[in-house]
């Protein structure tokens, strides 16, 4: 099963892994969605939607239904002790 930006808990970061370029906004690729990117799940809105992301240190509503076609590498916390 694949992660997408959808399943990232506050705080959480990953590297945009793939996506199919005709499915998303060109306003989120000029933003910084591309894949090797990293994404940082900054909030969630009451009712889980819209999510707020941190893309290139650019703050982002994106829409669960859109988060959940972004896959993603997730990266391990390593700042846990």
């Amino acid at each position: 099963m694949a992660i997408t930006v959808a399943d990232l808990k506050l705080g959480q970061r990953g590297i945009i892994k793939e996506f199919a370029y005709d499915v998303l906004p060109i306003k989120l690729l000029e933003l910084g969605c591309l894949p090797g990117n990293e994404v940082e799940m900054v909030q969630v809105a009451p009712f889980k939607d819209p999510l707020y992301i941190n893309v290139n240190g650019s703050h982002i509503a994106i829409r669960r239904s859109m988060a959940m076609l972004i896959e993603l590498d997730v990266l391990e916390d390593t700042t846990a002790v």
